[in-house]
């Protein structure tokens, strides 16, 4: 009970501390001006402008920090005060989202591959815990096998999110250097907004993967039982 209590702190504590990581850094930052005073939207429609991508929309959305980009729509979504804001941490958002646009228009793998695992993820963390659950308190360990394997999709779909994401952020940084949408004195901080918001991602695949890794001891442990 209480090793099960320590992996329980641990997998609550990994993703806490990577969601204050990003709202502190995003706090601090979308405090400090962005020396060109560009707004988030501003930021946006240059990256996407600049690379030929004129009918990709630009659209704010409600809530707190829910940017993202739609590529069935081809919308960059930004929140609404990311999208208003002329701070450091919206010129970070919005360019990030915005090379998620890029990795979309160039057929960047490991995008293509996470859109083609979202269906097999929702349908595998949606249906996977049902089986595990009704195999454990049935004692049937295949049933708990099966669940596992439905799991593994969506641990697969945390796995690629990772590249996904590190490479939006790469995209993001180059395109506001060479764009001079940022001075070189704020390049720094502006890779602080990015690697806290990635960070939350990796905390994500981490989590999912020490979950998945629990369960398959759980159902070795089972077939040891019934020996």
């Amino acid at each position: 009970m209480g090793n099960y209590l320590i992996y329980l702190a641990i997998v609550s504590i990994i993703p806490l501390v990577a969601q204050l990581r990003v709202k502190r850094a995003f706090a601090t930052y979308s405090k400090v001006a962005s020396t060109y005073g560009l707004s988030g939207a501003e930021v946006a429609r240059k990256v996407l402008d600049s690379n030929g991508l004129y009918d990709v929309r630009v659209e704010a959305v409600n809530g707190y920090l829910n940017d993202h980009y739609d590529p069935r729509k081809k919308v960059v979504r930004l929140s609404a005060e990311n999208y208003n804001s002329r701070s450091l941490a919206s010129t970070a958002i919005a360019a990030h989202e915005c090379g998620h646009a890029l990795q979309d228009a160039e057929n960047y793998g490991f995008l293509r591959l996470r859109s083609a695992l979202v269906p097999i993820a929702s349908f595998g963390s949606n249906v996977s815990w049902v089986l595990i659950m009704i195999g454990i308190l049935a004692t049937i360990s295949n049933l708990v096998l099966l669940g596992i394997i439905f799991m593994f999709g969506a641990v697969l779909f945390q796995i690629v999110t990772l590249p996904v994401e590190f490479n939006a952020s790469s995209r993001a940084m180059d395109q506001v250097v060479s764009l001079g949408i940022i001075q070189n004195a704020e390049e720094r901080n502006t890779k602080k907004v990015l690697s806290a918001a990635a960070m939350t991602y990796v905390a994500a695949a981490a989590v999912a993967i020490l979950e998945l890794l629990r369960l398959i001891l759980i159902f070795t442990g089972m077939n040891r039982s019934d020996d």
